[in-house]
């Protein structure tokens, strides 16, 4: 096992059992890291589970729905004691609703912020204070590139992604000196199980893909591989970063 990026045995919190998370704890696995994962789904718990075989590998699964403080706080602590304490957290949970803003209700915009931005601040503040104490450690956040650009039908999911992206820039200018990296991962048009049926709608694959100069949609591997990196130990003078994993798509 090449252990390439210093994670082995490496403790990592990471929210979010679905879609991109998934992949993400496979990558984890695979550099030989210790992993605590939460969902508000069990059923997620259980599938990723099953095909990875995390429990019989040492790793926990907990169930948590992040939208309340006092759980991200519950998690973390969680966290430090099965695992012995913490190197690294990663959020990576999120939800969008593609609406037009004038069909937006106010119960879709409070929903999509207080998953996106307010379970990403929970958390953060929680592992952050965890991991200054300890001396460092490393919060990544998986962002997306609506973020950045300006996506029709995308308002509160864009607002809650440029408001990660700005809250782990305070979150890294306080705790640099405490020797915790804060950074971001922001996917560009991945194919994922959760997006394949959209994409497989009125063309939207191949719109999407003459808009990236690589000419491809991404794969949750080039996203978790990028995640596994930001939240390294070897990462020791990066922060406050967004790194866009987009084939480009933020060039044009």
């Amino acid at each position: 096992m090449s252990d390439w990026l210093g994670l082995r045995d490496a403790r990592v919190l990471l929210v979010g059992a679905g879609g991109l998370g998934s992949a993400c704890a496979e990558e984890f696995v695979a550099a030989g890291a210790r992993l605590v994962v939460a969902d508000i789904d069990r059923e997620n718990l259980d599938r990723l589970d099953g095909a990875l075989g995390l429990t019989s590998q040492g790793c926990h699964l907990l169930q948590a729905d992040l939208r309340k403080p006092d759980a991200s706080e519950q998690l973390v602590r969680d966290a430090v004691q099965l695992l012995g304490g913490l190197d690294a957290a990663v959020h990576g949970i999120g939800i969008n609703r593609r609406l037009p803003v004038g069909e937006l209700s106010n119960e879709d915009w409070l929903e999509i912020i207080d998953v996106n931005l307010n379970s990403a601040f929970w958390l953060g503040r929680a592992a952050g204070r965890v991991l200054s104490a300890a001396g460092g450690g490393r919060i990544v956040y998986l962002s997306s590139v609506s973020g950045l650009l300006a996506h029709q039908h995308h308002a509160p999911y864009a607002a809650s992604k440029g408001g990660v992206n700005q809250m782990m820039r305070v979150m890294a200018a306080e705790w640099a000196r405490h020797g915790v990296m804060v950074n971001a991962v922001a996917p560009g048009y991945i194919a994922t199980d959760l997006t394949n049926g959209y994409l497989d709608t009125d063309g939207n694959r191949q719109k999407l893909e003459s808009l990236i100069p690589a000419g491809r949609l991404g794969v949750p591997a080039d996203v978790a591989t990028a995640v596994a990196f930001l939240a390294s130990p070897k990462v020791t003078f990066v922060t406050g970063h967004v790194l866009y994993v987009d084939g480009g798509r933020t060039l044009v």
